[in-house]
């Protein structure tokens, strides 16, 4: 009934299991295990203007959280140390007018290029307005890797469009390590 620690070798020492040896737990297991970590997540805090047909990075300039300081909000880049990351980001984008827009995309990009694309359909049969996007995708990385995403819309007026920064349209950006 009384409650104490029990200490299995020293600072330094290595304690081994033997392989068939089951270890159970009744109570409460901390130091197991890894952490999710780094981790960020960042937001475009309003609207962002695009070229018609060209890729744009994702102006993700507001931090919700950002745990090893990993993401830079002027640059846009998520620029992680070496390991495995489920890298995920969703937006919206906006044509000028009721049926101008055509088709809309979103890239991961690492260092630069694209390494994996969603392209929605052709929007022109259903004349919408806009169009929402979103990508995910476990990525690896070398420690000096960095990671965008491009976003795109093509419309067919050749005007300008835009990504919705609002609260109920929001476009997004994060990342997180994969624990192996």
């Amino acid at each position: 009934t009384n409650t104490s620690t029990i200490n299995i070798g020293v600072s330094g020492d290595t304690v081994n299991i033997p392989s068939g040896v089951t270890i159970a737990n009744a109570g409460t297991a901390t130091g197991f295990g890894g952490a999710n970590t780094p981790a960020f997540h960042a937001y475009l805090s309003g609207n962002q203007t695009i070229s018609d047909n060209a890729i744009t990075v994702l102006a993700a300039n507001t931090e919700t959280f950002d745990t090893a300081s990993d993401y830079d909000t002027s640059t846009y880049r998520f620029l992680p140390a070496a390991g495995k990351y489920w890298i995920y980001a969703a937006a919206s984008i906006y044509a000028p007018s009721l049926s101008d827009l055509n088709s809309a995309q979103m890239n991961i990009t690492k260092n630069g290029s694209t390494i994996l694309r969603h392209t929605a359909p052709d929007y022109r049969d259903n004349k919408p307005y806009g169009g929402a996007l979103s990508i995910a995708s476990i990525i690896v990385a070398n420690g000096t890797d960095y990671f965008t995403i491009g976003v795109k819309g093509n419309s067919d007026s050749n005007n300008n469009l835009t990504i919705s920064g609002n609260a109920e349209q929001p476009a997004y950006f994060g990342a997180f390590k994969v624990i192996e």
